[in-house]
């Protein structure tokens, strides 16, 4: 028996190959191996066309679908139907029209939504979009193996960042900003030497972060720190200007209050200037760099007290606020601020516990600074204490060999290759409650993950430092010569490259019935992480990549994933019933329990979760309960390593009503007090994954922030210790 194959040759029939296929369709469908099925099938099918001289492959492939679900293999047989689907498109000439034009018309909601930071009515934007998608349909068709296509299409993974797949770029990075403001950098081909004052260090930094910006496609974290040699240089010449014309008329006392005073003015309008160009700069992918300022007081002890002028003013900025289009005070999305908490600030009485106050205050009508507890690093890193990307990114210990020994730890001009997410929700829902088979399809899918992550790390190993000379050749990532490969900047955990995951809480729900907040679920759930963190571990080993577990933030995928279960396993209550999963190990956003409850229950993930960890709690607007928030801060700090707060911070152009804007039961967000449901005269903030969101969601996203517990109330804390 012949078969005419796809290009019209024919070949001799080989049942072989139907096995074959059927056995690749149920790993990644149904995970189980059922080696008669497949036999069983190949052999009906030789024997139904062994009077038949030639057979399309067409006929053989739509009946080994038809014996799939005939045989009750559903999930086999959705993924050899996808399989074949993906091939087809992968073979087909697709220009993606309608997905370019429903940018452009407003019809292509789930990227036009994919993104809360940016503004898609914009011409700028959407060139990014047309642009990103064009990317995604030429690394699903021709970049990417059709196993890993179709993993990602049918959700079971997903490769991140495929719109910028094209291109040789990295996800995030922590700029070594130091380096360039001491000892300069090139801008577009034109040499920036070191400043000499403050104001023109923080005009240089906010240069340097857009040009960092558009040459990646993540986030970037730069250190206050960094900026405070500048202060004393600008304290330095002041000092000698008043000096050169007023020392014979002033006393010394005067001209320290004078130099003092014009010090002042010239920090606040160099933060003022800093702010203003983060939040009104676009960088070519359309948006406000997505930047996170850190700021530990002890970084640099030499300049401990300019870095705390640094911070207050930091502070003090965040909590006015910036306006809006009609002139209003409200929260602006970045930079977002990293504040360190530690022995010499967190304590009342402590020496700097007026900046933690100062915290406390912005905290509740900014939704900012995030916290970082240095008690809790230095215990996780060997006395280190370091920052985080703001996406909640964390690197892994390198140390920078010095004269062929272990020299210090370095952690500024590192960054993260890039990231696939494994849906943990679908792998529980496909064991069909049975443990044994979960942990084969849990191996079979991070199996992928892994082949989609060396995919990412092949594609940038050919790069040279030419490709973006701010990064690799001007010192923000390293000093490359020009033309050379950043190959050893991938190596040897230099750099990191992250497995992320999704849906722990469904995953455990579908395995056993119950939260993982529950004993037998913390055990479940607890087991999960581990196995995910030894396949990294085991895979660094392997490859002398950087490998890191990272809690995914999610911002669009909670979506993508919870519509792929539903359409792989149905509406499944209390699990798939709804348009969004619960990011990485978090608790249920509606489960009922206390913020010290959460806190300490998500804390146990961090240290597992090492590549990307974050906790936050919901809570009320406690503008007028500042000691509660302070208790909390206090609290944080002795138990969990990165925390953070979310409340509503939301404004109605309409009618000048301050306070929360609020959903509906069809996700559409309306001003409690006018009705108005404009969302361009109306100003709405968010926690959306760890970055604050500005520019609305997908229907997913909307839904799980309209229905978070409040963890922290009024009316519960208001007296009393909490602890």
């Amino acid at each position: 028996m012949q078969v005419t194959k796809r290009d019209c040759s024919n070949v001799e029939f080989d049942k072989c190959k139907i096995e074959k296929a059927i056995f690749k369709a149920m790993k990644y469908g149904s995970g189980i191996i059922k080696e008669n099925i497949a036999r069983d099938i190949a052999n009906e099918i030789e024997e139904e066309y062994k009077n038949i001289d030639i057979v399309s492959i067409y006929d053989i492939e739509n009946k080994v679908f038809d014996k799939l679900i005939t045989k009750k293999q559903r999930l086999t047989a959705k993924a050899y139907e996808g399989y074949k689907s993906m091939r087809e498109y992968q073979r087909s000439i697709n220009t993606i029209d309608n997905k370019v034009l429903g940018l452009i018309d407003g019809t292509n909601k789930a990227m036009l939504n994919e993104n809360s930071n940016k503004n898609e009515g914009l011409i700028s934007t959407q060139r990014d979009l047309v642009a990103e998608e064009v990317s995604k349909d030429i690394a699903l068709r021709m970049m990417l193996p059709p196993h890993i296509a179709q993993a990602h299409i049918d959700g079971l993974i997903h490769v991140h960042d495929l719109g910028h797949y094209l291109n040789p770029s990295f996800n995030c990075c922590l700029v070594n900003l130091k380096d360039m403001l001491d000892n300069g950098t090139v801008i577009n081909g034109k040499l920036i030497e070191s400043p000499h004052r403050f104001q023109t260090a923080c005009t240089i930094a906010t240069q340097i972060i857009a040009q960092v910006a558009s040459g990646q496609f993540g986030g970037q974290t730069i250190s206050i720190a960094h900026l405070s040699p500048y202060v004393r240089k600008s304290k330095i010449k002041i000092e000698s200007q008043i000096r050169n014309r007023l020392g014979n008329i002033l006393t010394e006392e005067e001209i320290q209050k004078e130099s003092n005073a014009r010090l002042k003015e010239e920090i606040q309008a160099g933060i003022q200037t800093f702010n203003y160009q983060i939040n009104t700069l676009q960088t070519s992918n359309g948006q406000s760099p997505f930047l996170s300022v850190f700021m530990y007081i002890n970084e640099y002890p030499e300049y401990e007290k300019e870095t705390s002028i640094l911070i207050e003013e930091m502070l003090n900025q965040r909590i006015l606020g910036m306006k809006n289009e009609v002139g209003v005070y409200i929260a602006p999305a970045f930079p977002k601020l990293l504040y360190v908490t530690d022995e010499n600030n967190i304590n009342e009485g402590s020496k700097y516990f007026y900046l933690t106050e100062l915290a406390a205050k912005c905290i509740p009508k900014r939704m900012m600074p995030d916290l970082i507890s240095a008690k809790i690093m230095k215990q996780n890193y060997e006395d280190n204490v370091f920052a985080c990307m703001g996406c909640r990114a964390w690197l892994s210990p390198y140390k920078r060999e010095i004269n062929n020994t272990d020299g210090i730890y370095k952690w500024y001009g590192r960054f993260n290759m890039g990231l696939t997410s494994i849906n943990l929700a679908d792998v529980g829902l496909s064991a069909n409650k049975d443990i044994k088979s979960f942990w084969t399809i849990l191996n079979d899918r991070l199996e992928l993950c892994k082949e989609s992550l060396m995919l990412r790390y092949d594609k940038l190993k050919e790069v040279t430092s030419d490709v973006s000379p701010i990064h690799w050749q001007h010192g923000a990532i390293a000093r490359l010569p020009k033309h050379t490969s950043i190959y050893p900047l991938l190596q040897d955990g230099y750099s990191t490259i992250s497995l992320g995951y999704i849906g722990i809480y469904e995953c455990v729900m579908s395995l056993i019935g119950k939260s993982h907040t529950t004993p037998e679920g913390e055990k479940l759930a607890l087991e999960i992480m581990n196995y995910l963190k030894n396949k990294v571990t085991k895979w660094k080993k392997e490859t002398g990549l950087g490998f890191a577990l990272y809690g995914t933030p999610s911002e669009s995928l909670t979506e993508k994933f919870a519509h792929a279960c539903q359409k792989r396993h149905g509406i499944i209550k209390g699990i798939t019933d709804r348009n969004y999963l619960t990011n990485s190990y978090h608790v249920f956003v509606k489960e009922e329990i206390d913020p010290f409850a959460k806190l300490r229950f998500e804390s146990q993930f961090h240290s597992i979760s090492s590549g990307g960890c974050i906790s936050y709690i919901e809570m009320a607007n406690m503008t007028n309960n500042i000691p509660v928030v302070i208790k909390m801060m206090q609290f944080m700090y002795e138990n969990i390593q990165y925390a953070e707060f979310n409340t509503k911070s939301d404004y109605c152009q309409v009618c000048g009503f301050d306070g929360e804007i609020l959903i509906d039961d069809n996700m559409e967000w309306y001003c409690p007090n006018c009705g108005n449901k404009d969302k361009s005269k109306m100003n709405v903030v968010r926690r959306t994954c760890g970055y604050l969101g500005e520019n609305f969601w997908n229907v997913g996203r909307t839904e799980e922030i309209k229905e978070r517990y409040i963890h922290l109330d009024n009316h519960d804390y208001i007296e009393g210790d909490c602890y």
